[in-house]
């Protein structure tokens, strides 16, 4: 396990991988919260058919990403965990494969980027993180 800003990550053997639509239908079951299986298809791009929209919520229930609750004639379907632990779980898997599991040399290259402009507030709140992990190492 390790910490980044004090928040604990598990190590990313587990890591999923989406495809480009099981990423979508995750992306807008985030976004709502819970939804249905025509609430999910009215809010993609290029939708395909409600079976098939159907047929990817099975797969990534059974995957164990989303949760199935009866509601009426229907099926609501919800993440099974938060966005931000997800968020921070490939973040992890980023840091490991890119950046040696290091965030300085992720935050280096980001803020290297010359169309990387960080607003005031950011750079106190970046200071601010990093002066709490310093006094919580004394």
């Amino acid at each position: 396990m390790h910490q980044i800003f004090g928040v604990s990550i598990i190590d990313m053997t587990g890591h999923t991988r989406f495809s480009r639509r099981e990423r979508q239908l995750m992306d807008i079951l985030y976004a709502m919260g819970k939804a249905t299986t025509e609430e999910i298809r009215e809010r993609m791009e290029d939708a395909p058919s409600s079976n098939a929209v159907r047929t990817l919520l099975q797969i990534l229930e059974e995957k164990g990403h989303l949760r199935r609750t009866k509601a009426g004639r229907e099926y609501t379907y919800e993440p099974t965990q938060s966005r931000a632990r997800v968020g921070l779980r490939a973040l992890q898997h980023v840091l490991e494969t890119f950046y040696e599991g290091s965030i300085e040399k992720a935050l280096t290259a980001h803020l290297s980027r010359r169309q990387e402009k960080l607003k005031r507030a950011d750079f106190e709140r970046l200071k601010q993180l990093i002066d709490e992990a310093r006094r919580k190492e004394k």
